[in-house]
């Protein structure tokens, strides 16, 4: 087994996902990526792992990274979940298609992942997951109705994974980025943010790879904000 530390990225291939592996492998974990474009696999290369060309809504492509991950090095000590774009419409204009596909999209991308390397992590008695989810989750927005809803929802499974594996030195938490220069930039978007300015993908790659490390041992079951002010609720 090696003794390196090891990060499976799913929907790794551009935006956070991306800026999350290139953090996690400047801060000497191994990498592992999971994307549907091949961009995925083109980023691991370049960083020194190991890349699966697929979708994180296919359980057995989620196999292939983790089997692939466990024989190359033996461990996983983090599992990032990214996402893609899911359905947008008026709220009852979604049919019931598009909201399934919302839940696949940004809360199944979860969960499947989850059951795979749980049971890994509880062996080493250690292990991080991190969640890219939203700042809406709280505040949801019109603009983005499946992923308010199915992030709240992903909240609520956090807090549920947080008390069932916390014992055993296992983590979870979420992410909630706002305005991110890796979305079209608009003038009233930028102007909404306190810090009158998009964030980059490198913060919030910053973060995943905190509540990766050790400082973030105590940490978990929670929902980091990471939007320049805009939603403050608690």
């Amino acid at each position: 087994m090696s003794s390196d530390k090891v990060a499976i990225i799913t929907a790794g291939g551009s935006g956070m996902g991306a800026a999350s592996a290139r953090r996690l492998a400047a801060d000497g974990f191994k990498v592992a990526i999971l994307s549907s474009s091949g961009k995925g696999e083109a980023l691991a290369q370049e960083l020194g792992g190991i890349g699966v060309t697929g979708s994180n809504q296919s359980n057995d492509d989620l196999k292939r990274l983790v089997d692939g991950t466990l024989e190359k090095w033996g461990r996983i000590d983090a599992l990032v979940n990214s996402a893609g774009h899911g359905p947008r419409a008026p709220i009852l204009d979604i049919t019931d298609e598009q909201w399934h596909t919302g839940m696949d999209v940004y809360l199944m991308n979860v969960i499947r992942p989850t059951r795979l390397v749980t049971p890994i992590m509880q062996k080493q008695k250690s292990g991080a997951i991190i969640n890219i989810s939203t700042a809406w989750a709280f505040e949801p927005s019109a603009m983005f109705p499946t992923s308010a809803v199915f992030r709240a929802g992903l909240a609520a499974y956090t807090k549920l994974f947080a008390d069932s594996f916390a014992a055993d030195n296992v983590r979870m938490n979420n992410v909630l980025p706002g305005w991110i220069d890796s979305l079209p930039a608009t003038e009233d978007r930028r102007t909404s943010v306190p810090m009158q300015r998009y964030g980059k993908s490198e913060e919030i790659a910053a973060t995943v790879a905190f509540l990766a490390s050790e400082g973030a041992g105590y940490i978990t079951g929670q929902n980091i904000r990471v939007d320049g002010g805009m939603t403050r609720s608690v």
